[in-house]
């Protein structure tokens, strides 16, 4: 026991020890990623057709299929229909699009509910298009539920009408429902397929009883929580056209000189203009490394007030001019960033 109370005394005063010598603090910062996906400016209209129905001489497998995984008759056709009229109502939300129309079904899925089949010839997407006066067409290209049913036994104790426990055997099911659905898009103007995306969702629930019948009948949640996350995979795929904040990381140095230290308490303070001020005075000190180091923190805080022209300039200087490593690691991940503002800018025009 003293040996593991000793061995855990060491590690934290290890651990103590280093993040007191670190020679530098993290932080976060929001920033803006351009969309996902991106359509030319042109495109005003959309369609969404469903294509994930299948054609009626494959209906025979689906309804084997259907069986064999327990899934409700009308399951795959009203959870793709959720999906579809859940991008809709995301898509009309967005002020660069004018008509977001349902387009007839095509029941024309031929092999593999849950993959894509071959795109549409361009000659049924133009005649589409025209037919209907729009640029581009969204297609549900697959939506397949594939449910899975796992079944399991536990003993408990029960009082009968004599108040004596019993031993009583209950049934457990566990359904688990897999939903795979895939968009593509494409692009009449262009006759490109602007997007091909496909993914999977988990539904999981259990059921108990006095048998394994029993035991699923007590599931009556299963339909309501695919159609819940049908929806949800529409208005996330509608999401693609927008730009979205993340969270991103960043190091910045607090150690080198006292203005260092003073500077890394007012960063973290939030005063980060006032640390910058100090950073400044020290881009100008004799040392090399010390310089290097006030460079990289004005880039950092020039990145802080959204000026990247600016934090590229000084990280820059940082590697170029003293050598420091870290700075090119942070100018590479600068620059990228530049291009997806450059990127943000031409959407937004």
């Amino acid at each position: 026991m003293q040996q593991k109370y000793f061995l855990f005394l060491s590690a934290f005063f290890i651990l103590t020890l280093l993040s007191s010598c670190s020679a530098t603090n993290g932080l976060t910062l929001s920033v803006t990623e351009p969309a996902p996906v991106l359509l030319n400016k042109e495109s005003k209209n959309i369609g969404i057709l469903n294509r994930s129905i299948p054609d009626k001489k494959y209906e025979i497998v689906d309804a084997l299929d259907k069986i064999l995984t327990a899934e409700g008759k009308e399951l795959d056709k009203k959870g793709s229909e959720m999906a579809i009229a859940s991008l809709q109502m995301e898509l009309q939300k967005n002020d660069k699009l004018n008509t977001i129309m349902l387009l007839d079904t095509i029941a024309s899925k031929k092999y593999g509910m849950d993959q894509f089949s071959a795109a549409l010839p361009w000659s049924t997407v133009e005649a589409i298009c025209a037919a209907n006066n729009i640029d581009v067409i969204y297609e549900l290209s697959f939506y397949d539920t594939d449910s899975k049913i796992n079944y399991a036994t536990t003993t408990s104790e029960v009082k009968n009408a004599f108040g004596l426990k019993v031993p009583l055997l209950e049934h457990i099911v566990t359904v688990n429902t897999l939903i795979k659905s895939g968009w593509r898009i494409y692009d009449n103007k262009y006759k490109t397929i602007v997007d091909e995306y496909a993914t999977t969702n988990t539904v999981t629930l259990k059921g108990r009883g006095i048998n394994p019948v029993k035991a699923f009948e007590t599931i009556t949640t299963r339909k309501e929580a695919v159609l819940e996350i049908s929806k949800d995979i529409g208005q996330k795929y509608a999401w693609q056209l927008l730009p979205y904040r993340i969270r991103v990381s960043r190091d910045y140095y607090v150690k080198g000189t006292n203005n260092f230290e003073i500077a890394k308490r007012r960063a973290q303070a939030g005063q980060w203009d006032g640390a910058a001020e100090l950073w400044l005075v020290e881009t100008n000190n004799p040392d090399s490394k010390i310089a290097g180091r006030a460079c990289y923190n004005m880039g950092i805080s020039s990145e802080i007030n959204g000026d990247l022209d600016k934090a590229i300039e000084w990280t820059t200087k940082s590697y170029t001019d003293y050598g420091d490593k870290n700075a090119l690691r942070y100018l590479n991940i600068l620059k990228n960033r530049k291009r997806k503002q450059e990127q943000l800018e031409r959407e937004n025009n």
